[in-house]
């Protein structure tokens, strides 16, 4: 195969993860979208490293994912969060929300 097919898997699904973060309001799924175009990102870094034939992007791709992770910990203990006050895990609600 060659890298332009990875470069357009790597668009469609940053794509749709996009779609999904703009169109849905369950923070779950939103959660899952932004990891959808996170893994799409590491998709393309990997290929132009591989395109470059050096490591640099392969390294990129390894942070991206220590990131991700991170992000997850703490999204999942906001939405745990929010879903315990309003019974509910509807990014409105959590916009609600007051100190």
């Amino acid at each position: 195969m060659n890298p332009e097919n990875y470069l357009f898997l790597s668009a469609l699904l940053f794509t749709l993860g996009a779609c999904g973060v703009l169109l849905r309001r369950n923070a779950i799924v939103v959660f899952m979208c932004v990891e959808l175009m996170l893994n799409a990102a590491n998709l393309a870094l990997v290929t132009f490293s591989r395109m470059h034939g050096n490591l640099d992007g392969q390294i990129m791709a390894f942070f991206v994912m220590v990131v991700a992770a991170a992000e997850v910990v703490v999204g999942l203990a906001v939405i745990v969060t929010v879903y315990r006050s309003r019974h509910s895990a509807s990014v409105d609600d959590a916009s609600l929300m007051k100190l």
